[in-house]
């Protein structure tokens, strides 16, 4: 959408998005007192656009004079206390935008309608940005109290440093803890999900303290157990916590709850284990400063009827009674709870606490594990992905954070493979990078035997939680004997070793099954399948580091093989950065994407060259296509190519031209080949998706101790408070890619010859095929799982990528014609860019 013709227009500089909002809300806004400024240097262009719409009251004012001012915080809250049967249905959250102008800071709040600007990362922290329309809102409950309204904005590019010294122009913004500046008794939320504790309601100065016991009666949770329903007054329980849970968010808008949050610990003494939840404004004051192991006094306390669906963890001790017919609720009020944290240096041996134990197993031990069992784990990462998010119900305003990670122990070749959600801990999840020291506990198994190749990863659970270099002094797991043989092995890493590391980029896991009937097993017969003229919408409705995957029908009509561009020069931020690369054109289509509605036609010379390099794995093929419509056939741990030789199908020269069986003719020019239908069809479509562009952020980096602070923000979520870069920060194209291979853009015509999508392919082989550049059809170069650091070549011989790349371009061509299920993995990046990968082909089976 662009600006109207009447408005300011932004200079080159400042490419952007004029967005205005399509029906306000009217009800009041409580705020801050607007006040004159004083006298001052420099006029305040936010304190003359105040001057100007304090007389109009809830009425849209365009500006007469638009300068740009930076953005320092995107903040998130529930409204509440608002009317909620307006037509159309207001969003669910609400967003603060804390803009400068140099001279004041102001918190304003954006126009409902506008906060698809968020979802997308468009409106983010660090960016220049115009405002165009605004408006007056006043709570007339109380004296002169109003806010700033943004209706109209122009979304600019990031700049390079803002001073973040400039005072607010109403004290009422700098008061604490942080109020949102709708909503009597809100408070904010983590920007992109609401497991995160987030702002300064959040205590973290509880410590342990000395208790006299002498006046204080203790009963056992067993005797408690028998006899609550017979009691008013509840005895005090003296505890140790054994888990401790994710923080759960249950706030409605037509609750008037103050910070409406619930945790469980388990907590246990001598005589069993139970559940204590920890409700509503008694979480920020002690959430975060309750750690597994603590030592706690628990008075004034409640007693209810355990909730039946819910699943209470095991204890680790096989001996250890489990609880589960009565839940302690502890409470701000109703009665007030007293919480202790008793030392351990006062801990009597009487007592009979349990001490805490962990299950830890190896990477060697993992594979004899049964499905969904629980375990904790050990060892040094050496793979970190980009952090992602899934909506936790369709059409729901929810997400879950989680990110990818490999971690060694040195008991197996290959790492555990971790989907980390979000464990209420930002400070380790957003923290974490490759060489880091690594425990997490409470992971569950995932596995399926029956596909290939078999599926096997950890998953965290409600009570899974995280520790990193730093946090682990003091912890009883240091004198585990499989911890401390695998912290000597960490010890011994060297820096040669580290260069092996990854960060970010696309991590196609988990991998699709080897056929399409199993993979249809998993997902709800009406979103099956999506109509390449789907694509689009789902793209549309994706937000911002949002993951989706789809399956397609088409034919494959064209494939070009985009080579990694990656010069040799060094970069000049640092000796570290060798081998910077020039600018890529992704990022350029990216700003060009504030003006043009995603997947719009282009040219065939303006599509974008990045690439992003082949993975390598120890893992085995899937299958491979006997001929050019055969089905696949599954082929048991080939990791050699000498074992597929004997299936290997007729696979056309390098020459200008061939024909296959059937006589249908191809044009294979070295790197790229197109068919003779799709050059009947390209220029009569009805439409043409180009998506086959590979952006910066997809490319896994090679991790560079000294530069992991920059490293970790790249693919870490957009954060919600500017914070100024320290000096010159790198930028993520001078870090070398991980990689070496470029990626390939496939042309996929539908079934109906109407409509095309180009998609990006990210190939992936054993060593051993890449060392002999044997790829027998285009399918078995995707028959690999991912991503760590691959063997060398055993004859050392590094192989010629654009040999491999050749051969891939002609096994493509054997399925000239052929119809086939295409499996895309579509991922939101943000800012108008989009990454869309092949994942998997399937035939007609």
């Amino acid at each position: 959408m662009s600006g109207e013709s009447d408005q300011p227009q932004p200079g080159p500089s400042h490419a952007g998005l004029y967005l205005e909002h399509r029906e306000r809300d009217q009800a009041g806004v409580p705020g801050g007192v607007i006040r004159r400024a004083g006298s001052q240097r420099h006029r305040s262009w936010i304190q003359t656009v105040i001057e100007q719409i304090t007389g109009s009251p809830r009425q849209c004012v365009t500006l007469s004079e638009v300068v740009p001012v930076s953005v320092l915080a995107v903040q998130r809250y529930l409204l509440e206390d608002e009317p909620r049967d307006t037509v159309p249905k207001p969003p669910l959250y609400c967003y603060d935008v804390t803009i400068s102008d140099g001279v004041y800071q102001e918190k304003c709040y954006l126009d409902p309608s506008l906060n698809f600007l968020v979802y997308q990362n468009i409106l983010k922290v660090g960016i220049e940005m115009r405002i165009s329309r605004v408006s007056c809102l006043y709570n007339e409950k109380r004296l002169g109290q109003g806010i700033l309204c943004i209706d109209k904005v122009h979304c600019g590019e990031p700049l390079d440093v803002i001073s973040v010294e400039t005072p607010f122009r109403n004290r009422a913004h700098e008061e604490k803890p942080e109020r949102p500046l709708r909503g009597s008794k809100s408070h904010y939320l983590a920007l992109w999900n609401n497991e995160d504790p987030y702002g300064d309601i959040w205590k973290t100065n509880k410590q342990p303290e000395e208790f006299n016991f002498n006046n204080t009666k203790i009963i056992s949770l067993s005797h408690l157990e028998m006899t609550w329903h017979n009691r008013k007054n509840f005895p005090a329980l003296l505890v140790r916590i054994l888990h401790k849970s994710k923080l759960r968010y249950y706030g409605k808008p037509n609750k008037k709850m103050i910070e409406p949050y619930q945790t469980y610990l388990e907590v246990a003494d001598s005589s069993g284990m139970v559940s204590v939840i920890m409700w509503n404004a008694l979480c920020p004051e002690w959430y975060k400063s309750l750690r597994v192991g603590l030592i706690l006094l628990l008075q004034d306390y409640s007693v209810k009827k355990s909730y039946p669906l819910r699943i209470q963890p095991d204890p680790v001790d096989p001996q250890m009674k489990l609880i589960s017919t009565m839940e302690i609720c502890l409470n701000l009020r109703d009665p007030p709870t007293n919480i202790v944290i008793i030392p351990e240096k006062q801990l009597k041996s009487e007592w009979k606490l349990p001490k805490l134990i962990n299950r830890f197993i190896t990477r060697s031990e993992l594979d004899d594990m049964p499905e969904n069992s629980i375990c904790d784990v050990i060892g040094m990462l050496s793979f970190v992905g980009r952090v992602q998010r899934s909506k936790k119900k369709e059409n729901s305003e929810d997400f879950w954070s989680y990110r990818w990670i490999h971690i060694t122990d040195g008991t197996s070749e290959q790492p555990f493979i971790v989907q980390l959600f979000s464990t209420s801990q930002p400070e380790v999840f957003e923290n974490i990078y490759p060489m880091t020291y690594f425990v997490c506990t409470q992971l569950k198994v995932v596995r399926n035997n029956s596909q290939v190749p078999k599926l096997l990863y950890l998953t965290t659970t409600n009570e899974s939680r995280v520790l990193i270099t730093g946090g682990h002094r003091g912890q009883p797991y240091t004198y585990d004997t499989k911890a401390k043989k695998i912290i000597q092995w960490i010890k011994t890493k060297t820096n040669l070793e580290a260069k092996n590391t990854v960060i970010g980029g696309y991590y196609p896991y988990p991998p699709v099954p080897e056929t399409f009937s199993k993979y249809s097993r998993f997902i709800k017969a009406e979103s099956l399948l999506t109509t390449i003229s789907e694509v689009r919408k789902v793209i549309e409705d994706l937000q911002y580091r949002e993951q989706k995957r789809i399956a397609i029908q088409g034919i494959i009509t064209a494939i070009k093989y985009i080579p990694y561009n990656h010069s040799a020069k060094s970069a000049p931020a640092s000796e570290t950065l060798q081998n910077a690369s020039p600018p890529s054109t992704s990022q350029a289509a990216a700003k060009e994407g504030h003006y043009h509605e995603r997947g719009s036609k282009r040219s065939q010379d303006d599509r974008p060259m990045d690439s992003l390099p082949m993975v390598l794995s120890l893992c085995a093929k899937r299958k491979i296509l006997q001929g050019p419509t055969a089905n696949p056939v599954p082929v048991p741990q080939p990791h050699s190519s000498a074992q597929m030789k004997g299936n290997k199908p007729n696979i056309p020269s390098r020459e200008n031209s061939t024909a296959n069986a059937t006589g249908k003719s191809k044009r294979i020019i070295n790197d790229r080949w197109e068919s003779q239908l799709w050059r009947d069809k390209k220029f009569s479509l009805r439409d043409h998706l180009h998506y086959g562009h590979v952006d910066p952020e997809s490319i896994p980096r090679k991790f560079i101790l000294g530069h992991e602070k920059f490293l970790t923000q790249q693919f870490n979520s957009q954060p919600a408070k500017y914070v100024p870069p320290e000096g010159k920060p790198p930028k993520l194209d001078e870090f070398q890619s991980a990689r070496s291979l470029g990626h390939f853009e496939v042309t996929i015509l539908g079934l109906n010859h109407e409509i095309a999508i180009d998609v990006a392919f990210l190939p992936m082989y054993s060593p051993e095929d890449v060392e002999t550049s044997q790829i027998d059809t285009f399918l078995t170069c995707m028959n690999y799982s991912c991503v760590y650091p691959p063997a060398a070549p055993v004859s050392g011989r590094v192989p010629d990528p654009k040999a491999v790349a050749g051969d891939i371009v002609k096994a493509a061509a054997d399925l000239d014609r052929v119809h086939i299920i295409g499996i895309l993995d579509i991922c939101n990046l943000g800012n108008n860019k989009v990454e869309v990968c092949l994942q998997k082909i399937y035939t007609p089976e």
